[in-house]
């Protein structure tokens, strides 16, 4: 007698055999005999093709079909095929720590998981992630991995001030709550401010900034 386990791998092998089939978008479940089809396959005739496959194999008492026709030219936004990409474009990005993450989608609804060292990687992989067709939304629990220093703070600000003409970081004052940053302190423009708070959130484990300071 075969477990709906083994009868499971049998028919997927059947069905990777099969010639006229590509396997790859096809899921197979199977429950106390009874096989599950579903996925999706380029034209019907493919479709009947799965059929005939798994109805070859032994021990299976009824088929369950619930494989979808898709032409080519369709969107690709099965919750399989939208996490193959997400994958992909991570694995493109120069921004994002593919290694570090895991990816699920359920019902186009994307949660992003693991440990990232910079507050910016957080961002840039849900940004990335919206990007492909047939997410609904983003669940964003990717935490940062290092606890932030006033010392890292301070001269991530210096070293952005640095980068700008005119611009003095001697007027910002800098507390931390955890990994909470608070901002405070007087500058000359308002992009000094803006400055100042994007160095503060580009520091290692800053997972929220309060910005005070006061433009005069």
């Amino acid at each position: 007698m075969k477990s709906d386990s083994q009868l499971q791998h049998d028919v997927m092998s059947e069905l990777e055999w099969e010639p006229s089939v590509d396997h790859e978008d096809i899921g197979v479940s199977v429950t106390d005999g009874v096989v599950t089809l579903n996925g999706f396959v380029k034209n019907y005739a493919e479709k009947q093709g799965a059929e005939r496959a798994a109805r070859r194999v032994s021990r299976v008492k009824a088929i369950a079909q619930e494989i979808k026709v898709r032409f080519a030219s369709a969107p690709k936004t099965a919750d399989h095929e939208i996490a193959r990409r997400i994958l992909d474009v991570f694995t493109w990005s120069v921004l994002v720590p593919d290694d570090m993450m895991a990816v699920k989608v359920e019902n186009g609804w994307v949660t992003l998981t693991g440990t990232v060292d910079w507050h910016f990687q957080t961002q840039e992989a849900e940004k990335v992630a919206g990007r492909i067709n047939g997410v609904l939304g983003i669940i964003n629990r990717l935490a940062v991995r290092h606890r932030p220093t006033a010392s890292d703070i301070r001269k991530r600000i210096e070293d952005a001030f640095d980068r700008q003409a005119d611009l003095d970081a001697a007027g910002v004052t800098i507390a931390l709550d955890g990994n909470k940053v608070k901002l405070g302190g007087r500058v000359k423009a308002w992009h000094e401010r803006q400055v100042a708070e994007r160095a503060a959130w580009a520091a290692p484990g800053v997972t929220h900034v309060e910005d005070h300071i006061v433009v005069a």
